[in-house]
């Protein structure tokens, strides 16, 4: 006998009560957003390795480490799709969505795939669900899109949470803060950590990330690029908190914030949970207002942020996961009688109720003990004597015409 095959490490099967924690969670994220004026968008799994490229950027661990990426047949580079706001950038210029009422509002809910390390918490495979707002630079937009995953997260009953925000200012501001920074770590390298060090030249906000203790040392007293915002990004931050005051949403500024891709401007944020420990992450984001030029669209202000779903069903308790009632379960004694049985359980479905038909080849009393598993409110019994409805609540169980079954079912009900 040949051995199993199983399912790749770092990826899952979904299936009973998580497939329903998922649709739950699909709901209320679809619920919350869409009634704050964001419509679904769906991008393909794999995109342009271009796109990837020159949007989260060539220095990130995205880029450089993490990316599945294959030949895709005809001499070009595709990419399986390692975030979703790179896609919905490269959509909005491609459909012309610029010359809509702006900022267009748009959410997505899909799989996203890394090469990496898998542990609780964190897959090859994972799926998340974002928003973004894109055409406003309106500081607004900021503080509705974090509240949105704050009522999405409350909604799921994701706890503790903790919310940081902070400020990575224009990427002018940025350029000289990361000069600074980089003279910073150089007079202290000997304290570093082997991969900091490597990341001086290319991405030395990282070494806030770090995990070594020297390197965590070093840190403490580093410069910090909140202290150097311009005059217009300060008032922008501000007016940011000011708003998430005003509706209530508790938050710590944490000017050591950094979000690991090189597109975000301006505000940045992140929830945790401590119920996830050291993959405490559950969701973020920030702005991203020079993105949509990279891409080759027009200068084009963002905001967005995407969640783990995965992260947000581990951070919280077990929704209710009871499967669907079944109104009606079919059974026949007799196989003559399986496609008056079929063409009944049709009929039930047409009619919009939850109708299951026996499929099994099951004896008769198999076929009631399967539906007495199944929950069926009631149970059509095709025989001799003619069609028997059982009531399984209340046992009474009387012939009737087959053509008055659903009468019978909607006046139960």
């Amino acid at each position: 006998m040949s051995d199993k095959i199983q399912t790749p490490r770092g990826t899952f099967d979904v299936l009973g009560d998580a497939a329903r924690a998922r649709d739950e969670l699909e709901r209320t994220a679809r619920g919350i957003l869409e009634r704050a004026g964001y419509e679904r968008i769906e991008t393909p799994t794999f995109e342009s390795t271009a796109l990837f490229a020159r949007g989260v950027g060539e220095s990130t661990d995205v880029v450089q480490k993490e990316m599945y990426t294959f030949d895709d047949g005809g001499g070009g580079s595709i990419t399986l799709r390692p975030e979703g706001t790179a896609p919905v950038c490269r959509a909005y210029v491609e459909h012309g969505m610029h010359k809509l009422p702006q900022p267009v509002k748009l959410w997505y809910l899909g799989a996203y795939f890394r090469a990496e390390r898998p542990q609780h918490g964190r897959y090859r495979q994972f799926w998340q669900v974002g928003a973004e707002a894109l055409g406003s630079d309106d500081p607004a937009v900021d503080a509705e899109s974090i509240l949105l995953l704050a009522e999405i997260l409350e909604a799921i009953k994701v706890s503790p949470v903790r919310l940081r925000i902070s400020s990575l200012g224009t990427p002018a501001t940025r350029a000289e803060y990361k000069a600074e920074l980089q003279t910073y770590l150089r007079s202290h390298e000997d304290r570093l950590s082997g991969e900091v060090r490597d990341r001086i030249d290319l991405n030395p906000l990282r070494a806030f990330d770090a995990d070594h203790p020297g390197t965590q040392e070093v840190m403490r007293a580093a410069p910090l690029l909140l202290d150097r915002l311009t005059d217009e990004d300060r008032e922008h931050f501000e007016t940011v908190k000011a708003l998430l005051d005003s509706a209530g949403l508790s938050f710590e500024v944490d000017p050591t914030l950094v979000r690991g891709l090189d597109y975000y401007t301006r505000t940045v944020f992140e929830f945790t949970s401590d119920a996830l420990g050291s993959q405490s992450g559950v969701g973020g984001g920030g702005r991203y207002d020079g993105l949509v030029e990279q891409l080759g669209g027009p200068p084009t202000p963002g905001m967005g942020w995407a969640a783990g779903v995965e992260r947000i069903l581990l951070a919280s308790p077990p929704p209710p996961t009871a499967a669907p009632p079944l109104d009606l379960y079919v059974a026949y004694a007799k196989p003559e009688y399986r496609r008056d049985a079929f063409k009944l359980a049709a009929d039930a479905r047409r009619a919009g109720h939850a109708a299951e038909l026996e499929l099994g080849g099951r004896s008769l009393k198999g076929q009631l003990k399967s539906a007495q598993r199944a929950g069926a409110r009631y149970v059509a019994i095709l025989g001799d004597e003619g069609t028997a409805l059982k009531d399984m609540e209340s046992g009474e169980q009387r012939v009737i015409q087959i053509d008055t079954v659903m009468h019978h079912i909607r006046t139960g009900l």
